[in-house]
């Protein structure tokens, strides 16, 4: 009851668009919103802030560090129980794929996020609401605020229909193994710089080349591969370079 009159109480303080915005949210999450705010900051870019005065934390980037933890989780515990047979390099991957922002910004254009999203009035019409980047931090921010909105079991609820009603898992995990896309995707969650594929020695005559390439992540060199071509190397150095970082993580 209480809760029900705090909802109430904070609509009216919307002004019509506002609480237009909520309403849609509400229509595509299928959650009741007890705290609109956070919705509203969860749809708002950081380009918006300096138009209005609001404080760095207004825009939806913390709340996307949250949704990213979050949506980790989730992912993880699906993945746990459609493919309760397999170890935990074959999970690894398959969430991987499953959080990658390509897969994320497809579900915020699926939910029409774009129509939501608030940006400053400079940079309207550049295209802001369909990058693709933008629309996975996007994605992830109204995990955040669903979770600390409704709590982990209403966030769950939402992923798990959304995933498992648009993901078609047994074609996902028949596709053949891309490691340096995996690889990719893992710097990229872990916010670090992209991979660079080094060619470190090439031996044999120059109709029989074997090369041998080495990834460098940050800096430092990681997984070397050996193969007849490059493509071969690279995505034998990527897979090892996978291995190290999760040998590392585990430590």
């Amino acid at each position: 009851m209480l809760r029900d009159l705090r909802v109430w109480f904070d609509r009216r303080k919307l002004d019509a668009a506002s609480r237009s915005k909520i309403e849609s949210i509400e229509r595509l999450t299928g959650t009741i919103i007890g705290r609109p705010q956070l919705y509203l900051r969860a749809m708002r870019h950081r380009s918006k802030l300096i138009e209005t005065n609001l404080d760095h934390s207004e825009s939806y980037e913390q709340l996307e560090f949250l949704g990213d933890a979050v949506l980790d989780l989730i992912v993880t515990e699906i993945i746990f129980e459609q493919f309760p047979s397999k170890n935990e390099g074959f999970m690894t991957q398959m969430r991987s794929r499953l959080v990658k922002g390509e897969t994320l910004a497809e579900f915020a254009l699926l939910l029409d996020l774009p129509s939501l999203i608030e940006v400053g009035d400079r940079v309207k019409d550049q295209g802001i609401e369909q990058s693709s980047s933008v629309l996975a931090d996007i994605f992830e921010a109204l995990i955040g605020a669903i979770y600390r909105d409704s709590g982990y079991d209403a966030v769950r609820k939402f992923v798990q229909n959304l995933f498992l009603d648009n993901i078609d898992f047994g074609q996902l995990e028949s596709e053949k193994d891309n490691y340096k896309s995996i690889l990719l995707e893992y710097a990229q969650a872990k916010k670090m710089s992209s991979p660079l594929y080094e060619v470190i020695d090439t031996s044999g005559p120059d109709h029989d080349r074997t090369f041998e390439i080495q990834v460098t992540l940050n800096g430092k060199g990681y997984g070397k591969g050996v193969g007849k071509n490059k493509k071969k190397a690279e995505q034998i150095a990527a897979q090892l370079t996978l291995e190290m970082l999760k040998e590392s993580s585990n430590r």
